[in-house]
């Protein structure tokens, strides 16, 4: 996605596009190994793999640099990116490293359902059942990685480039995004992440499980069906003030799995394209038809700026006031980076907001 500084983030995932690294605005130190978890969670099932999982390998994934054998059910797990951790953390395993969220996380470099899920499982961060954490701030962090000693090395959600997955390799097999960078849907990542840690059945009950309390949630909210939405990045401060998030972003299938739908001037201009974001010219703001519009900003000023900004202003949902501007970098992190942990911890949020926006349509 282009093109933000780190400091203008969330594009965090803007940022990993314009240069192939992560963002985050302060580097911080990885946990000494000492502090890993190893393996499953502490809890019978997972100390004790079934016969059925131990017999499901070897197995082999298909990603977008070819394919990986993992010959044997992992034990020491290590995460890329985002997504990887918390469905894992949400499997029952705990992995030995993580990145931190730099971005849109708390002072542990975490987030709030991360943490509740791993103190469930005893090992929050602070106790010695901890995952290790590393910092990718400069991009994928290999010597980190490489301490912790993997077995396996999840990625699937995530960036990585031919050459990060190289690298990698050379440390643990590697399960990598299976086509669009970025554009792995939480489900599709919780069944690849699932087949490779001997999870399968439990991943696909996570998976109906998920769903069935996104729909049950959204359910309260009739207004939000059939209505049209763009998601997209306003900024007047920026260079590049409008993007917009394709279908193949996690955001868009987010809101067209509760009954909304993506506007055509989005679908249009992006029809058959592999990327998650397009830029938008400004000047063409009015053509920007939908009946909801969502975006990140800064803070309530940067809100203020985009309604007060002369082309931005010409957005027909900008008009109508029913323009969703979310300054909560941790609101914004659990729907962009959706997992099985963060969706059913944003809802009772999010979902009244872009009800209230909903309200403002005309009947």
């Amino acid at each position: 996605m282009p093109l933000p500084t780190p400091s203008r983030a969330l594009p965090r995932r803007r940022f990993l596009r314009a240069t192939g690294q992560a963002t985050a605005v302060l580097a911080a130190a990885a946990l000494a190994l000492t502090a890993c978890s190893t393996g499953p969670a502490s809890s019978t099932a997972a100390e004790s793999p079934s016969q059925a999982a131990s017999s499901a390998f070897p197995v082999t994934l298909k990603h977008a640099f070819g394919e990986t054998t993992i010959k044997e059910q992992p034990q020491r797990v290590v995460t890329v990116s985002w997504v990887n951790d918390d469905v894992a953390i949400a499997l029952g395993v705990v992995p030995v490293g993580v990145p931190k969220n730099e971005w849109g996380g708390n002072d542990k470099g975490s987030t709030p359902w991360k943490d509740a899920a791993l103190e469930k499982l005893g090992a929050g961060f602070g106790s010695d059942k901890a995952p290790a954490q590393f910092s990718e701030a400069d991009g994928v962090n290999f010597t980190e990685i490489a301490k912790l000693n993997p077995d396996v090395i999840l990625g699937a959600y995530s960036g990585l480039t031919a050459e990060d997955y190289k690298k990698l390799s050379e440390i643990a097999p590697v399960v990598a995004h299976p086509e669009v960078a970025y554009g792995t849907s939480w489900q599709d990542s919780t069944t690849i992440i699932g087949k490779a840690l001997g999870k399968e059945t439990e991943a696909a009950k996570l998976v109906a499980d998920t769903e069935a309390t996104i729909q049950d949630k959204a359910s309260k909210y009739p207004q939000l069906a059939g209505k049209t939405f763009i998601y997209g990045n306003l900024d007047p401060a920026a260079t590049e003030k409008i993007g917009l998030y394709t279908a193949n972003d996690n955001r868009p299938r987010f809101l067209s799995s509760i009954g909304m739908k993506q506007a055509s001037v989005v679908d249009e201009n992006s029809k058959g394209s592999k990327e998650f974001y397009i830029p938008w010219s400004a000047e063409k703001a009015n053509e920007l038809e939908s009946d909801i519009f969502v975006t990140w900003v800064a803070d309530a000023a940067a809100a203020k700026a985009v309604q007060a900004d002369p082309l931005m202003a010409q957005i027909p949902a900008v008009k109508t006031g029913a323009l969703v501007a979310d300054s909560d970098n941790t609101l914004t992190l659990s729907i962009s980076a959706s997992s099985p942990l963060s969706l059913p911890w944003s809802l009772d949020t999010f979902l009244p907001q872009l009800a209230g926006a909903a309200d403002k349509v005309a009947k």
